[in-house]
Order: C-alpha cells, then structure tokens, then sequence
C-alpha cells in the first residue's frame, strides 16, 4: 500500500511530543503530506527532530493501533535512520508497506516518540509491521 502525497508547507509549529517514558521530545511541524487512500483524503504532518540527529519524522496511528500492532503506533520514516523513500514527480513516497514499529515496541528500556493527534488516520493500515 504506496501513495504519493503532496506536502504543503505549514507554519512551523513546536511541538514536545510524548514519548512512552516519563518525558517529551521537540519536534517541529515543517509540513503536511496530503493524499487519497481508499478515494479518501487524508493528511500527516511531517516533523523536524530537533534531538539526537534532524531530520524528517513521520509518526503514525491506525485503527489498527493496540490490536494488530503497536498501540502508541508505528513510524511511516525516520529520515536519521534512513528510512526514506523520497520522492517521484516531485510527490512524497509514503508506502506504508515499510510501516515499522518504535523501539519501545520490544523493549520498555527504549524511550519513543509516539504518534501526536494529527496523525492519526480514522482507517486501518493493513500493511507494514505488525504487533511484536
């Protein structure tokens, strides 16, 4: 399951987003991936990390979240780690086929971002990584 979204610039915004430990980490809103899945349009939002490394940041929930996979959500890319697929005619890659689980998903000693409310998608992602 592969779309191609448009990114629309968006005013930045700071964001301390929860993570599955005590704290919060600082992203900052750059951007929002529009795209059709299923004839209907959807929408994430793109991130800075401004911590440990830059780069782009796309967290994700699902209705899948908590039953089939990992409740907080699972990461679409993580720019830091390389996963990114980039772009063809000027369009953002997201294919959820590489949907992947946070670290804190196999082991609480791992602190992760977890998926902020506007990145939760109202349909199932059936396709990536599943519940560990």
């Amino acid at each position: 399951m592969s779309v191609l979204a448009e990114v629309e610039p968006a005013e930045p915004h700071r964001y301390e987003i929860s993570t599955s430990g005590d704290g919060s980490y600082s992203f900052i809103r750059y951007g929002i991936a529009n795209f059709d899945l299923d004839e209907r349009p959807m929408s994430l939002e793109l991130y800075w990390v401004e911590g440990y490394g830059g780069g782009l940041f796309l967290p994700f929930r699902d209705r899948t979240s908590g039953t089939d996979t990992y409740g907080a959500g699972r990461y679409l890319f993580d720019s830091i780690k390389g996963a990114d697929l980039g772009t063809i005619d000027g369009k953002l890659v997201v294919d959820f086929n590489f949907a992947y689980n946070p670290s804190c998903a196999y082991d609480p000693r791992w602190v992760c971002p977890l998926a902020p409310a506007p990145n939760r998608l109202e349909v199932e992602i059936r396709a990536g990584e599943r519940y560990p």
